[in-house]
């Protein structure tokens, strides 16, 4: 038993040092006096409060959206199911630079979707709804698959009792079935957040303006190389694992609770 963990001990070590090294010394090896100055950047600044707050909205969309789809994916079995499965995950397959293609040629103002948005005054292009929806559409299949194997691990038995006590079908999901998923439906919310702030490719081609940061840092490294890029690129890194260590954090300690 103990070579065993042991070993498993090692693999997981491994791993680990494989995933952080590369951050951990990018980090170590910045100025803080350029990460302070970068931070006071006013560009930098706004780039990353949009991003984030972009990624929030196409999460709260997500939640929205996705969770009747992750029920109806775990209760019901209907034909087709299948591909509808398999639609649901085809943004993770697909290249996001095609994802973002596909959605300027719905989206765009010259489009049928687009176009009718835009007479109601509200464009996907070049604009926070854009950024926003390329978002969603990269991000939203972790939060319907974390929300689907939540569902699916509720016993069934349980929405047949509260059925059999005289609970409606909305009672039932609303009472039962949804406060029991809640752990893994937080937890796929926080991974669809996670990654709508790191999606680069389906963002710039409908939004390259208002920069996000994943472009911004693109753009500076193109522009003008390593030394202008990397202090944005720390901050965004060192922003995000604040933020999730913190929503991790009182996950698990609603849980506890």
């Amino acid at each position: 038993m103990r070579s065993f963990r042991i070993g498993l001990t090692a693999v997981a070590i491994t791993l680990l040092l494989l995933l952080t090294l590369p951050l951990i010394n990018m980090i170590a090896s910045s100025d803080p006096g350029v990460l302070r100055a970068t931070l006071a950047d006013r560009e930098v600044y706004t780039s990353i409060l949009l991003t984030l707050r972009c990624s929030l909205w196409a999460t709260l969309a997500g939640l929205l959206l996705g969770i009747p789809l992750a029920y109806l994916l775990a209760r019901w079995s209907f034909p087709g199911k299948s591909i509808l499965q398999g639609l649901v995950d085809l943004p993770i397959m697909i290249p996001h630079t095609a994802m973002g293609i596909a959605l300027l040629m719905i989206y765009g103002r010259k489009f049928l979707v687009g176009g009718l948005f835009a007479k109601m005054g509200l464009s996907f292009v070049g604009t926070e709804a854009g950024i926003s929806l390329a978002m969603a559409y990269v991000s939203m299949p972790f939060l319907v698959n974390a929300a689907r194997d939540g569902f699916l691990a509720v016993d069934p038995k349980l929405e047949k009792v509260a059925r059999t006590l005289g609970a409606s079908p909305r009672q039932v999901f609303f009472h039962v079935s949804l406060p029991l998923c809640r752990q893994a439906i937080v937890s796929g919310a926080i991974m669809m957040w996670a990654r709508g702030i790191s999606e680069f490719g389906a963002v710039i081609i409908l939004a390259y303006h208002p920069m996000v940061a994943p472009v911004l840092i693109w753009e500076r490294f193109e522009s003008y190389g390593l030394k202008y890029a990397r202090p944005v690129a720390v901050l965004l890194i060192l922003i995000c694992l604040v933020v999730f260590a913190g929503l991790r954090w009182m996950a698990a300690r609603r849980q506890e609770d």
